[in-house]
Parts: C-alpha cells; sequence; structure tokens
C-alpha cells in the first residue's frame, strides 16, 4: 500500500477505504468540483454546502473511484471539514492530510493523500473566483 506506521492507523485507513463516511451526492451543493491523480488513476468529486454567510462549511459528501489511500483520505477529510471555516480549509496543507492519516506515506503516493484537499480547496477558489480550473489534477505536484 506504500504506508508505513502503525497498525491502528492502517486499520483506519482500511476501514475508510472499506466504509466510507460522507458519500454520494447533494441536492442542492453550493459547489461541485471534480479531481484525478492520473498517476494512479484516482478521482474524486466533493459537494459542498457552506453556510448562508457563506464562511462555514456546512455538509460535504463525496464519491470516488482510486486506491485505498486517496479514498480513505476523502472520507477522513470529509469529516474534518464539517464546521470548518473556509479559511481553514485553504490553510490545510499536505502536512495536515499526512498527520490525519496518521501513517508515513511514501513519495510516490503523496499524490492520492492529497487529492482530496486539493479537490476542496480548488473547489472553493472556484467558487469564490479566485481560480479558473476545470479539473483538479495532482499531475503537476511535486
Amino acid at each position: 500500500m506504500g504506508i508505513g506506521g502503525s497498525d491502528m492507523y492502517r486499520q483506519q485507513i482500511l476501514d475508510h477505504y472499506k466504509n466510507p463516511r460522507n458519500t454520494g451526492e447533494l441536492e442542492d451543493p453550493t459547489f461541485t468540483h471534480v479531481g484525478e491523480n492520473p498517476m494512479c488513476g484516482d478521482e474524486i468529486r466533493m459537494d459542498v454546502v457552506l453556510s448562508e454567510d457563506e464562511e462555514t462549511i456546512e455538509r460535504v459528501v463525496f464519491r470516488g473511484d482510486g486506491c485505498a489511500i486517496s479514498q480513505a483520505s476523502a472520507s477522513m477529510l470529509t469529516e474534518k471539514l464539517h464546521g470548518m471555516s473556509v479559511d481553514e480549509l485553504q490553510e490545510l496543507d499536505r502536512d495536515d492530510v499526512v498527520d490525519m492519516l496518521g501513517v508515513d506515506i511514501s513519495p510516490m503516493r503523496i499524490k492520492c493523500a492529497v487529492l482530496a484537499e486539493k479537490v476542496a480547496q480548488d473547489g472553493a477558489e472556484i467558487y469564490f473566483g479566485e481560480k479558473d480550473l476545470d479539473k483538479t489534477t495532482t499531475e503537476d505536484d511535486d
């Protein structure tokens, strides 16, 4: 799987992969965004509902296909995003995702781990007019 760490965290990743949380589609999301990791074939689509003042994430769900790391990361991230401010979302970085997963991620798998974070961040930036992008990709990430 390309991860190292305690058995407890590996089990948590497998649980989120086999029993993902917050999956599906929302009928009227504030925004929807899709991203892919072409190296691994991962794809994630997120629907996000913001509060009326557009400052807080009220609801987020995802649909996806891909490796255990990308799908578990998306599941875990959706749990973390509920109630988070949009500013806090934009401050998340690669280290936050790795900490959330609780395991060491090999350089070959880091793009799998951060895909959901990038999809959520890019979706918000597009919604607020800060970015012009059709689809997020990890292709050019270092």
